[in-house]
């Protein structure tokens, strides 16, 4: 096997082994109601808000399918508009941080920050997703074509900001 197959083995395998975890923390079972796909709330999130300059929030893992695991600095193009998208698993939430900017190939960083987390154990992202579960006390509703999912904030954003 390549080292291409290798590398793309040891990410299904951590995806699968991440997801397992969290079915366990989370007492749900592997099959259940369908969930909106991760991506879906992202990219509905940035719609209602008519593609703003930037947003940052976090989802709740369990309203969701995480179909973005491994997937840290990334872009995201809504309607012409391209997102740069910092994007971090911080239990019991996935945390997305969106900046309004031209394409980039952002894959150098991806690997960073990727390789940050892995060698930190997730330590940091996991102490900010407590954090975040105490302090998120501003809510907004996003519509997936499988139901509302509440998104939360940490600071409450003022639309059409820049910064």
């Amino acid at each position: 096997m390549g080292r291409q197959g290798q590398v793309g083995g040891l990410a299904l395998a951590l995806q699968k082994a991440h997801g397992g975890l969290l079915r366990l923390v989370l007492l749900h079972p592997a099959k259940g109601p369908a969930k909106p796909l991760a991506s879906e709330v992202l990219t509905r999130h940035l719609l209602q808000r008519g593609l703003p300059h930037w947003t940052s929030f976090c989802v709740k893992y369990s309203a969701v399918h995480n179909d973005q695991f491994g997937r840290s600095h990334f872009n995201w193009e809504v309607k012409g508009a391209n997102y740069h998208i910092l994007r971090t698993g911080c239990f019991p939430f996935i945390k997305y941080h969106c900046s309004r900017a031209p394409r980039q190939d952002l894959a150098a960083q991806n690997r960073f920050f990727t390789a940050l987390k892995l060698i930190n154990l997730g330590i940091p992202t996991l102490l900010y997703g407590i954090g975040s579960w105490f302090l998120a006390r501003v809510t907004e509703t996003v519509h997936t074509q499988h139901g509302p999912v509440t998104i939360y904030f940490l600071n409450k954003e003022d639309e059409g900001a820049m910064y």
